[in-house]
């Protein structure tokens, strides 16, 4: 299997972030995972002190670098090409900006509950799509940031490795793209499902 080879659901990568793969002995998706898998627990350990103010570009940035830094040369920057999912690059900055400041609304104005609050940000953050590769991951991470901040355990997140082809993954994926059309519900449910 080709270490690149993706599901119909993950986002390809030019030849140019192809290149980007700092470890040219990787051969394979299992290993590559593994060194990904890696990346977020140290960067989830470096989450121990560094979570207090997460919505703005400075951290989802560095965060995406303390994830997967030491395995692409583009972690941490917004990416500068087309996808099939996400905003177009000279967006995501301005997008980005809007979504921290709805949060923040929302947060003040008390206009969901957290929970959704949280599902939302999962969501939009997702559909922005600011980075190469990593984006589901980094969006779950931050909504799961979102909930400590507010004092409330982290979601199960189906109880899974949301990364690997399968059936729960293609749950998810569904839920996702009914948020598309605005109904949460699905996604809601999906969160804290076991």
């Amino acid at each position: 299997m080709n270490i690149f080879e993706t599901d119909d659901n993950s986002t390809p990568l030019t030849e140019e972030e192809k290149d980007g793969l700092k470890l040219k002995w990787i051969t394979n998706r299992a290993e590559l995972n593994e060194l990904e898998t890696k990346g977020i627990i140290d960067a989830e350990i470096w989450l121990l002190t560094n979570k207090k103010n997460i919505l703005n570009e400075n951290f989802i940035k560095t965060l995406h670098k303390k994830m997967f830094g030491n395995i692409w040369k583009w972690a941490g920057k917004f990416r500068t090409t087309e996808r099939n999912i996400g905003v177009a690059p000279y967006q995501i900055q301005p997008d980005l900006k809007v979504l921290f400041d709805d949060i923040n609304y929302w947060i003040a104005n008390k206009t969901f509950s957290q929970k959704e609050i949280a599902v939302r940000f999962h969501h939009r953050l997702v559909a922005i799509h600011p980075f190469v590769n990593g984006n589901g991951r980094i969006s779950r991470i931050m909504a799961d940031l979102l909930m400590q901040n507010f004092g409330l355990p982290k979601f199960s997140w189906g109880n899974y490795n949301l990364s690997e082809i399968s059936e729960i993954r293609k749950k998810y994926v569904l839920a996702l793209k009914l948020a598309d059309k605005g109904d949460y519900s699905e996604l809601i449910k999906f969160i804290d499902s076991i």
